[in-house]
């Protein structure tokens, strides 16, 4: 993580000098950037992987930000840099060795029972708020330029762009060039790429990201003089110097093909808390209701409504409409279960998982998970089938369930002169708190 920082630092300088060049213009001399003679295949000249990030950055902004004053990009731009920052500084995550505080404060003075929905960045660990994840990726990526600058391209192609067929084509097509290159090394008209042909211009050229893999692989941005014409045209000319073989274009051909876009994790912010009476009281934020204010008032009185429609002859496809309906309302669920010794353990799961992910999450807080157990929901119903959704039994926007151990077993434990003390893992109980 110490080494992390310091490539951190160094980024965020060089991201500092100044927007991208053209290639056709005598760019600022850059800040040397020591190359890392450990990793594989070898990296483009330090010059031209820093223009690749700057415009990399430019693009982002213009396109994702139009129309927003110069002055709030900036500060934009500055409280992510800022969270990356302290990240990394603390070295930790919300994780189950530590955890953050037990409530968040609303306006009225009275405690969220957990104060967003959290995720984990892959690439830098840290855990992000859901309303900054996003920005969070797009910038760790743009910081991956100055140490990979060809990955880091292939990350921005399928993490920025959303239409999946588009970001298909575009990579086949990108790989179409790289094969004519590959399998006609003396033809020059396969190491040029007209910018203004209508393939280009179509499937290639409006993604984010496909300019900057061009450019990283080796394609340099000149002006061309055509035969017949007066004048010049822009094309992409590939330069052998960047590349020791063609087999590694293919490698990179390989990786732009079969990439995935960059996903954050669900953090789950697993909390223990002392026994209390409060165990059945939530407060949630807003990240767990996929409706506005307005929209929950108007649930509040579908509620009541609901007694008339239990009279009602309702068809197969009403019930239905209304199940799907239901289903609409949630993505996330915060969830408690009480141990048989009192303790309580929270942890925030998707709406649409199965009861066997959070089985499976009870499993992994176990000290000793050799003795069977139940989950029961609230109301009394034993959660039996696995592969039922959270959100299919009732268990959303929070709830809180009971573990019973198994009773039979316990017996035989018992029998055989043993003592079981089923609990949570220490690590977790040193960390306990207290609910308010």
């Amino acid at each position: 993580m110490k080494k992390f920082f310091g490539d951190l630092k160094r980024d965020l300088k060089f991201k500092t000098l100044g927007s991208g060049h053209v290639l056709t213009e005598d760019p600022r001399k850059p800040t040397e950037i020591k190359p890392n003679v450990q990793e594989k295949p070898r990296r483009p000249p330090a010059e031209e992987s820093q223009m690749a990030a700057a415009a990399a950055l430019s693009r982002l902004e213009v396109k994702q930000h139009k129309g927003r004053p110069t002055s709030g990009l900036s500060s934009l731009r500055s409280e992510v840099k800022n969270e990356l920052m302290a990240e990394a500084a603390t070295s930790e995550v919300q994780t189950i060795n530590n955890q953050g505080p037990s409530s968040a404060l609303k306006k009225d003075g009275t405690t969220f029972s957990v104060d967003a929905v959290y995720f984990i960045c892959p690439l830098t660990n840290a855990s992000v708020s859901k309303s900054g994840r996003e920005l969070h990726i797009k910038e760790a990526i743009l910081m991956k330029f100055a140490d990979d600058p060809i990955r880091a391209s292939i990350m921005m192609i399928h993490t920025f762009n959303k239409d999946r067929e588009k970001i298909k084509m575009a990579c086949e097509t990108l790989g179409k060039y790289i094969d004519n290159m590959c399998n006609n090394p003396s033809e020059e008209k396969y190491r040029k790429i007209k910018l203004q042909n209508k393939v280009f211009q179509e499937r290639i050229s409006e993604l984010e990201g496909t300019h900057e893999f061009l450019q990283s692989i080796g394609f340099e941005r000149k002006s061309l003089q055509v035969p017949g014409q007066e004048n010049a045209e822009e094309f992409y000319v590939f330069n052998e110097d960047f590349l020791a073989t063609y087999e590694e274009l293919r490698q990179y051909k390989d990786e732009l093909l079969n990439a995935e876009p960059v996903r954050a994790q669900l953090d789950r912010q697993v909390r223990v808390f002392q026994p209390s009476p409060q165990a059945a009281k939530f407060e949630l934020p807003n990240d767990f209701y996929n409706l506005t204010a307005e929209e929950i008032k108007r649930e509040q009185q579908l509620r009541s409504e609901a007694i008339e429609k239990t009279s009602m002859l309702r068809t197969k496809a009403m019930r239905e409409r209304d199940e799907q309906r239901e289903l609409k309302k949630y993505n996330y669920t915060l969830l408690r279960v009480r141990f048989p010794d009192g303790y309580i353990l929270q942890a925030t799961f998707y709406a649409r998982e199965k009861v066997s992910a959070l089985r499976e999450f009870v499993h992994s807080v176990l000290e000793n998970d050799c003795v069977p157990f139940e989950l029961v929901a609230p109301g009394g119903q034993k959660l039996k089938d696995e592969s039922v959704m959270l959100i299919e039994v009732g268990l959303v926007p929070a709830a809180l369930l009971t573990l019973t151990w198994d009773a039979d077993v316990l017996l035989d434990i018992q029998a055989a002169g043993q003592n079981f003390t089923g609990t949570i893992k220490q690590e977790l109980l040193s960390n306990v708190q207290t609910l308010v």
